[in-house]
């Protein structure tokens, strides 16, 4: 199904003028099966409820450049198909034991009696254990062949009206595509605001983090990116407001979902991981939830130092560099870490290819010399911050700050500042 850029003129594939049809056929992408959604930017107002309508009906979509998260409802619409079926397809790790059928047994012609069991008995649907739409069930699981089948066997993998292995990967790429949706619209500045206020939208981004074992990993990932795209924005003291909730999502296990993303197998969400935690940080109201996994997400970080990907290097030392300047107990912490000077250390030597990310490695520098325990363990590398001070003279200013602030006795401290500032 598509539309015009006409007021009210709707085509479909059974009816319509062949010419527009054969239009909208050619706009479409080659990879977009089935039934779609085609918005021009010139599409009426007057229209959005039918946009509305037909995404909830779970069709597939494409966007052009107009803003539709602004168009009432549509958000929603869109979020609700990945919460329905986000979690319709789980990894076959996790697929049921199969259990004795008494539905057609003694039949061998209605698809669901011997053969089916002989054919198919590896081929069940696997019952979803985690996520949040409608998919998620409790199954009941058959203890007697003598007792009556459940209410529930018609949601059950051996229902009668449950979707095939196609149907239910199709509708997995469905919640995928509006999972991209969502992701472009924080691309787009009229749209941060929204959907930063918008808990629907942060509890469902949040749940796929959250999932991120089970989940297809381009939705964690088009999750993950609008998460950092809107995330100076998010305020988690959300998800105990009085704003209508749609999943049970707080403060707590956001962060957790966070933490998992950061030390997941997946190299490709680290970085953008680091950088939502250097994003969340800067908002003070986000501090109390974030700084009870301080020690955690530091030791990630500093991990995440070691890898090779100049743009990981550069999201871990900015989430480090925007905690090292809020908290004392970090700085603490920080400067006693295995490797985590050294490392500093070595992005300035390389250099980095942004010289912005080699100031703030040695700004952590600074910050954590900055405190009267560190000295001892910073000490240690005097020498390494003397050889920098002379080999770039960009950074030659922190170095020096950083060696004065090693050598400089706490007594004579107030009086050498009372002599340079006159005070």
């Amino acid at each position: 199904m598509g539309f015009t850029s006409g007021p009210s003129q709707i085509l479909s594939p059974s009816c319509g003028s062949s010419n527009a049809a054969d239009a909208a056929d050619s706009a479409a992408p080659s990879t977009l099966l089935g039934p779609s959604l085609q918005v021009h930017s010139a599409f009426a107002e007057q229209n959005s409820k039918r946009i509305v309508l037909a995404l909830q009906s779970g069709i597939k979509i494409r966007k052009d450049a107009t803003p539709l998260a602004k168009i009432p409802g549509l958000l929603d619409a869109l979020l609700q198909v990945i919460d329905d079926w986000c979690d319709i397809a789980l990894t076959r790790v996790l697929v049921k034991a199969p259990r004795v059928r008494l539905l057609g047994a003694n039949s061998a012609v209605t698809g669901f009696g011997l053969e089916y069991e002989a054919l198919n008995s590896n081929e069940s649907v696997p019952n979803p254990s985690t996520g949040s739409g409608a998919a998620n069930r409790d199954s009941s699981v058959r203890k007697s062949t003598s007792k009556s089948r459940p209410a529930g066997l018609w949601f059950e993998e051996d229902g009668l009206f449950n979707l095939d292995e196609g149907a239910r990967i199709e509708k997995q790429q469905t919640a995928v595509a509006a999972s991209n949706i969502v992701r472009n619209f924080s691309f787009m500045a009229d749209n941060e605001v929204i959907m930063s206020q918008h808990r629907h939208c942060l509890e469902t981004l949040f749940q796929c983090l959250a999932d991120y074992v089970t989940e297809d990993e381009e939705l964690v990932t088009n999750a993950l990116e609008t998460i950092v795209n809107i995330g100076p924005l998010i305020d988690l003291r959300i998800f105990s407001s009085s704003k209508p909730s749609f999943i049970k999502m707080t403060q707590k296990r956001a962060v957790q979902a966070l933490m998992g993303v950061l030390g997941s197998a997946v190299k490709a969400w680290h970085c953008a991981a680091a950088e939502l935690v250097g994003r969340l940080i800067i908002n003070p109201d986000n501090e109390p939830f974030l700084l009870p996994s301080a020690s955690q997400i530091y030791k990630r970080l500093v991990d995440i130092m070691s890898q090779p990907a100049t743009d990981a290097q550069a999201a871990a030392i900015g989430a480090l560099y925007n905690l090292s300047e809020i908290n004392m107990d970090i700085r603490l912490k920080l400067a006693s870490e295995r490797w985590a000077i050294d490392r500093l250390l070595k992005v300035i030597k390389m250099p980095h290819p942004v010289p912005e990310v080699c100031r703030k490695s040695a700004t952590i520098l600074e910050n954590l010399v900055s405190e009267p325990q560190n000295k001892p363990l910073m000490l240690v590398h005097e020498n390494a911050f003397a050889e920098m001070l002379f080999s770039d003279p960009r950074y030659s200013d922190i170095f020096a700050r950083i060696l004065y602030e090693l050598t400089s006795r706490p007594s004579n401290k107030m009086a050498s500042a009372r002599g340079i500032w006159g005070m």
